[in-house]
C-alpha cells in the first residue's frame, strides 16, 4: 500500500513540475529601473513636448532559434518580449509598453515570457508607467490626435541590430537587396513608417536613430562593466586559441576552443562571426570560412568576442603557428604592439582621433629610425602604416561596430572604441594587426584588453602550454 502511495505521489509531483518551472520570470539584472528611466528621459528631452516616440521590438522567431531582443528596445526597457512596442509620449512624459498576451502553450515548453498579464511586475522591474495590450496601440495613437495638431512621431529608421548585427553590415545587406530587381522586401523600420503614414496621414514621421546613437556612444558605469567582462572573456578565448595552435590544427578548431570559453563564462554566443585566418587567408580582412589547416612557418590572425548580456567586445591578436617567432615575424609583431602603445598614450578627454593619430605617427617615426628592420619590404610596409588613418577604429558596445562615432569629435569619458594598428605587405599577401579595447576615463584611458599577450616573448610562453584542442582533439574524417 505504501509503495503504491509513493508511486502516485511521485507521479503527481512530476506532473506539477512544469507548472512550478513556469512560475520563474526571466528578466535582466544588469541595470536598475532608474537607469532605463534616465535613458527614456533623454529621449523625452530630445523629441520635445509635442511629439511621441515609438520603438518596436524585434520580431518573434520560428523553429528552434532562440529569441534575442533588438538592441534599441532592450536599451530602453530591458524587456525581451517579441512583438512589443514602447511608446514615449513627450507631451505627458509617460512611457507605455504594448505587449502581447500570454502564450500558455508555448510557455509550457519554453518557460515564461513577460506578457500583458504581468503588468504590475513589469512596471516594478522597468520603471515604465503603463502596460497595455498590443491591440490598443492603434486606438491610443488615434486618440492622441483628438486635439489638433497631431503630434510628431519619432521612430528609429536605421536597421535594427540583433546579436551579431552591426549597422554598417545591415546597411550593406539592404543595398544588396535593393540591387536585386526580384527582391521586394523592405526593412521592418520602413514597414512601420509606411504603416503609420498610411493609417495616420496626419502624423509627420521623423528618425529617432540619431538621438539613440548619440546616447549609446557614451556608456554608463554598468555598461562599461559589461563590456569589460565581454573583453575579459574574449581575451581568455584568444589565449586558449594560442595554446591550442599547432601545425596541422584547423582554423575551425580554434573557433571551437574560443566558443567553449565563451559559453563556460556565461556568454550566450558570439558577438560576430570569428575571423580566424591562417597564412594568406588573413589578407581578406573579414575572412570567415575557417576551413583551412594551419601551416608551420606562417601567422594565424584571430579576431573574436562574445555576445555577453547584450554587450560585446573586439580583440585581435596574431601569432606564429609553430609557436616560435622568426626574426622577421618578431619585428612585425613588435612594431604593431609599439604602435598600439603609441596610440593609447595621447588618449584623454578633450582630444580628437586626428590628434591621437598624428601624435602616434610622429612617435612611431622616431621608433623606426632608432631600429634596424632587416627586411626592406617590411620596413616599407611599416612606413606606409604611418600614413594610414584607420588605426583609430570604431565604437564598441551593444554591437561590435557600435552606433555613434568616436572619430572626428572630442573624446569624452565613457566612450569605448578600438585601437587597431595594422600594416599590409602586398608582396607576400600578408596582413598584420592587433586590436585592443579603449575606454576613455575622467583622466585618460584604460586598455581593457591589455592582459591579452601581444609581444613575442609573452605569446611564446603561452603557446608552450597545452590547449583544449590537444586535450580533446577532434576526430577528423580522412
Amino acid at each position: 500500500m505504501r509503495k503504491g502511495f509513493l508511486i502516485v505521489a511521485a507521479m503527481l509531483l512530476t506532473l506539477s513540475l512544469p507548472a512550478i518551472a513556469q512560475e520563474k520570470h526571466y528578466y535582466q539584472t544588469d541595470f536598475l529601473p532608474a537607469e532605463f528611466a534616465e535613458r527614456r528621459a533623454k529621449v523625452f528631452q530630445a523629441i520635445g513636448n509635442k511629439a511621441i516616440a515609438i520603438i518596436q521590438s524585434a520580431a518573434d522567431v520560428n523553429g528552434f532559434v532562440v529569441f534575442r531582443q533588438s538592441n534599441t528596445f532592450y536599451y530602453l526597457s530591458g524587456l525581451e518580449t517579441p512583438h512589443s512596442y514602447l511608446v514615449l509620449d513627450g507631451r505627458r512624459k509617460t512611457a507605455t509598453v504594448y505587449l502581447p498576451r500570454r502564450n500558455e502553450g508555448r510557455e509550457r515548453s519554453e518557460g515564461k515570457t513577460l506578457a500583458l498579464e504581468d503588468a504590475d511586475l513589469i512596471t516594478k522591474l522597468t520603471g515604465l508607467d503603463r502596460v497595455r495590450g498590443i491591440e490598443f496601440l492603434s486606438q491610443d495613437l488615434a486618440g492622441s490626435q483628438l486635439r489638433p495638431p497631431a503630434p510628431l512621431i519619432y521612430t528609429p529608421l536605421s536597421p535594427v541590430e540583433k546579436g551579431q548585427d552591426s549597422r554598417d553590415e545591415l546597411l550593406r545587406g539592404q543595398s544588396r537587396i535593393a540591387a536585386n530587381p526580384f527582391d521586394e522586401r523592405i526593412s521592418k523600420e520602413a514597414h512601420l513608417k509606411n504603416a503609420l503614414q498610411k493609417r495616420f496621414p496626419q502624423f509627420e514621421v521623423r528618425d529617432l536613430s540619431p538621438t539613440l546613437d548619440a546616447m549609446r556612444l557614451i556608456k554608463s558605469k554598468r555598461e562599461i562593466a559589461l563590456v569589460r567582462e565581454a573583453t575579459r572573456i574574449a581575451g581568455l578565448a584568444i589565449i586558449e586559441a594560442m595554446r591550442s595552435t599547432k601545425p596541422g590544427v584547423y582554423e575551425y578548431e580554434l573557433d571551437a576552443a574560443a566558443k567553449y570559453i565563451f559559453h563556460a563564462n556565461g556568454a550566450r554566443g558570439e558577438g560576430y562571426s570569428s575571423i580566424i585566418a591562417g597564412g594568406k587567408n588573413a589578407w581578406m580582412g573579414h575572412y570567415f570560412r575557417k576551413t583551412d589547416k594551419l601551416q608551420s612557418g606562417g601567422f594565424v590572425l584571430m579576431d573574436f568576442a562574445p555576445d555577453y548580456r547584450y554587450y560585446t567586445s573586439d580583440v585581435t591578436r596574431i601569432w606564429p603557428v609553430n609557436g616560435k617567432f622568426t626574426n622577421d615575424q618578431r619585428q612585425l609583431a613588435e612594431f604593431v604592439a609599439a604602435y598600439r602603445d603609441a596610440l593609447f598614450r595621447p588618449i584623454k578627454p578633450g582630444v580628437t582621433s586626428e590628434q591621437v593619430l598624428d601624435a602616434a605617427a610622429s612617435e612611431m617615426a622616431k621608433w623606426l629610425s632608432s631600429r634596424k628592420i632587416d627586411n626592406p619590404i617590411y620596413l616599407k610596409a611599416m612606413r606606409e602604416g604611418l600614413k594610414f588613418r584607420g588605426h583609430f577604429q570604431h565604437s564598441v558596445g551593444m554591437a561590435v561596430h557600435d552606433v555613434g562615432t568616436a572619430r572626428g569629435v572630442k573624446l569624452k569619458p565613457g566612450m569605448i572604441f578600438t585601437i587597431d594598428p595594422m600594416i599590409w605587405i602586398p608582396e607576400e599577401k600578408m596582413y598584420v594587426r592587433i586590436e585592443d579595447m579603449a575606454v576613455v576615463t575622467e583622466t585618460g584611458v584604460e586598455n581593457m584588453s591589455a592582459f591579452v599577450p601581444s609581444l613575442p616573448n609573452e605569446i611564446e610562453r603561452v603557446m608552450k602550454e597545452q590547449g583544449i584542442v590537444q586535450f580533446r582533439p577532434s576526430e577528423k574524417t580522412p
